[in-house]
């Protein structure tokens, strides 16, 4: 995936949109109608919509390289309507789910996060990556993927090309775990509560854990919902400690690129409150909020599901057009391995959680 078309979506004229919007929709059609023949054929649906539209959109794009003029709508798909599906998503998440979780998963799931990001970096450093690189990559593991890379980079004064590289990565790598993690859930027999919050502990973003618990069905998506908002939250405090941290890792010049000199290294700084707490999540507690008083109609609920789900599936698509699988390639040996070995780790502390709390 290139780091430009998925990390932002700047102001454009709607005829800008239009050609990498359609592109989606039609990747979108397609999957829909996989998805019906599917059912037709085998008598039930093995590979969600959500699923085929990323294959579907990956394949287009490992065949054919879209030049600019697509990534505009491309990037607002992926972007703006994944976010928007989550705001929709509280809709449907009352503050009794959040009660019935207990305070054991959210401690849990603070001690995950913690645990992740000491091993990840651990592995890292052991692998030969450099301390900035080995951070990000560790903080992207553990929280929220490219957000959290975007977020951590100006405390700790990554340079650009450890940040390209981690978010480069990470975009692949969460398209394979969003398609790898059902199959996973299948063979291991767990239950919806499980399954979502498996997705909610491993998946990198708030809308691919959607993707991701989606075939576990309602309840799975929604606790792996909880469980994802729950651990992007842990962002704010990950940040503050670096920041206090930040000052001494300045000092390491040892560890510089050799084409970049100490006063090349971008300014430590804090990140934006809205790294911190995207829009999206604030848009989402809103929703929930309104849905545990009462004040989202009953004859609404439905309606704003499915919203949910058909602006998931275009996201889905738009994201596997966007994925380069030669990103891995050119990752290099040290970050791919550190990568792949520290999500391993989280998914084993996962299921440790997960165990040790006995969800059903």
């Amino acid at each position: 995936m290139t780091t430009q078309s998925l990390s932002s979506h700047p102001e454009l004229p709607g005829s800008a949109l239009l050609p990498g919007l359609a592109l989606c929709l039609t990747v979108t059609g397609g999957a829909l109608i996989l998805q019906r023949i599917e059912a037709a054929v085998f008598g039930r649906t093995w590979l969600e919509a959500l699923v085929l539209a990323i294959l579907i959109g990956t394949t287009v794009r490992t065949v054919w390289t879209p030049d600019k003029r697509w990534f505009p709508g491309i990037t607002f798909s992926a972007k703006v309507l994944l976010e928007l599906a989550v705001v929709l998503l509280g809709a449907s998440v009352s503050a009794a789910t959040i009660m019935a979780a207990g305070a054991g998963l959210l401690i849990g799931i603070a001690f995950v996060v913690c645990a992740a990001i000491a091993s990840s970096y651990l592995i890292g450093r052991l692998l030969g990556l450099p301390t900035r690189m080995a951070l990000l990559v560790a903080c992207g593991n553990s929280i929220c993927g490219n957000s959290a890379i975007a977020a951590v980079a100006p405390v700790i004064g990554a340079d650009g090309e450890d940040v390209a590289a981690s978010i480069g990565f990470t975009a692949v790598l969460g398209v394979v775990v969003v398609l790898m993690l059902p199959l996973l859930a299948f063979g291991l027999h767990l239950s919806g509560h499980q399954f979502g919050a498996l997705a909610g502990l491993t998946v990198y973003a708030v809308p691919q854990v959607i993707a991701a618990a989606a075939p576990g069905g309602a309840t799975a998506v929604q606790m792996g919902t909880l469980v994802k908002l729950v651990r992007v939250l842990m962002l704010g405090p990950v940040c503050l400690i670096l920041s206090l941290i930040a000052p001494k890792l300045r000092e390491e010049a040892d560890e510089l690129p050799p084409h970049v000199t100490t006063g090349e290294r971008p300014a430590l700084g804090r990140p934006p409150l809205h790294h911190l707490v995207p829009w999206f999540i604030i848009g989402f507690l809103g929703l929930m909020g309104l849905r545990s008083f009462g004040l989202i109609p009953q004859a609404a609920l439905a309606p704003a599901n499915d919203a949910a789900t058909l602006l998931t599936v275009v996201s889905m698509a738009a994201l596997g057009l966007g994925v380069d699988v030669r990103t891995v390639a050119h990752a290099g040996g040290r970050v791919t391995a550190a990568v792949v070995l520290s999500l391993l780790v989280l998914g084993a502390i996962s299921l440790g959680l997960i165990h040790l709390l006995g969800l059903a």
